[in-house]
């Protein structure tokens, strides 16, 4: 029998996703829908939202006027319903780092002090930074691979 050689980690790809930042998020009432929970597509926005916190606090330039970034991929596991009033967390985590692009995998999270806080969603999202003038991919920013490596 055959054995079939294991597929190669992307050599940046790393076993323990780096924590790249933990965002407080507070529920509004207008996020809810007729449900009386979080609607949906507000997780998207609680997650872009916990995105542009961390990369405006990255130490340097993460984007420019031939550099940027773009979301070209979302997953999202829908784990629990948000009800209303809420306080959450959103964790980000470096789980790949392309020569363009960067797969940041979430968790959004109940605020507490329970050892095991419930869990609302979770899943990834894939950024590609592009330069808007020509439409193709460039190599992303120093700052943002600094902020993402272990280094």
């Amino acid at each position: 029998m055959k054995s079939t050689p294991a597929t190669p980690k992307h050599p940046i790809e790393s076993a323990a996703p780096k924590l790249l930042a933990r965002v407080p998020m507070h529920v509004r009432w207008r996020d809810l829908d007729a449900f009386n929970h979080v609607n949906n597509s507000s997780y998207l926005t609680y997650l872009e939202e916990a995105r542009l916190s961390w990369l405006k606090d990255i130490p340097g330039p993460w984007y420019d006027e031939h550099a940027v970034p773009v979301m070209v991929a979302s997953e999202l596991n829908y784990r629990a319903p948000i009800a209303w009033p809420a306080e959450t967390t959103v964790e980000l985590y470096c789980e790949r780092l392309g020569r363009s692009s960067l797969s940041i995998s979430h968790r959004i999270v109940e605020v507490g002090e329970k050892p095991s806080p419930q869990l609302y969603c979770d899943g990834r999202v894939v950024l590609a930074w592009m330069d808007p003038t020509r439409g193709k991919s460039v190599p992303l920013p120093k700052a943002v691979r600094d902020a993402c490596s272990d280094e």
